[in-house]
């Protein structure tokens, strides 16, 4: 059975509510950049939801930029990246709720020390920091167990590459193999499971009974190892992968 130490946390639509607010903005600046290279095509906050969670703000302008066929000079895309910092951040610090349970279940962590806890982001650093201060949850996790694929890799990234996770496995001096990693999004889930960690997939901040079931299916096909609906069972998922058989190869390589 895993010995499990270390607890990795996506943030956005599993610790915080912040998916809706943010594509929010995405879609206004996406639009913003469609309009400016002669494009037709526009994007609702809900549209941009459904083909990129998941992925940060720089990951869904390199996918834009391929599904259209056009290019955004460097300086022009960090710009943009720049600017819809700002804009989420803003909208982040006015409205943002917690993901159902979730901040229970933190407490509870926190107050029985059994694991460490880390929050592994695809947003920039700036944005989780926001969200999870912004709900009270910034006190569960020290300042330097924050990690962002946009801002603490020599080169930013997004998930699904997991070199986001293979950062923080590293800086936390930890194994995967003594590792679960809670991601409610298909990229977020492929990350940690490239990197070799055990991986709850969270669907409780779907919308509607359907959709939770339809992402329930589709983590599974990935590699997720059990399904959480509700911070509710998290216990219960975690007792489920420490009664799992050990890693051999705890580390899957790229």
């Amino acid at each position: 059975m895993p010995q499990i130490t270390e607890i990795f946390l996506d943030c956005d639509n599993t610790l915080v509510l912040s998916e809706e607010l943010a594509f929010e903005a995405c879609a206004d600046l996406a639009n913003e950049i469609l309009e400016k290279k002669g494009l037709p095509d526009r994007y609702t906050g809900e549209q941009l939801i459904k083909d990129f969670v998941g992925q940060n703000f720089r990951g869904m302008m390199l996918s834009l930029q391929d599904k259209y066929n056009f290019k955004l000079e460097p300086d022009e895309l960090e710009a943009y990246v720049k600017k819809e910092e700002d804009k989420v951040i803003a909208k982040l610090e006015a409205k943002a709720k917690p993901c159902v349970g979730a901040t229970e279940e933190l407490i509870k962590l926190y107050e029985s020390k059994k694991y460490g806890l880390a929050v592994v982001s695809s947003s920039a650093l700036r944005r989780v920091q926001a969200s999870i201060k912004k709900v009270g949850q910034d006190q569960y996790f020290d300042a330097d167990r924050v990690f962002s694929a946009a801002s603490s890799l020599p080169k930013p990234t997004s998930k699904p590459d997991p070199a986001i996770y293979l950062h923080a496995l590293d800086y936390v001096k930890k194994t995967a193999g003594e590792t679960v990693a809670v991601e409610d999004s298909k990229s977020g889930a492929l990350a940690a499971i490239r990197a070799g960690i055990w991986t709850i997939g969270y669907v409780g901040s779907y919308n509607g009974k359907e959709m939770q079931e339809e992402m329930s299916a589709r983590l599974m096909d990935l590699g997720v190892h059990i399904i959480m609906n509700d911070w509710s069972e998290f216990e219960r998922c975690m007792t489920f992968v420490e009664n799992l058989p050990p890693k051999t190869d705890p580390q899957s390589s790229l």
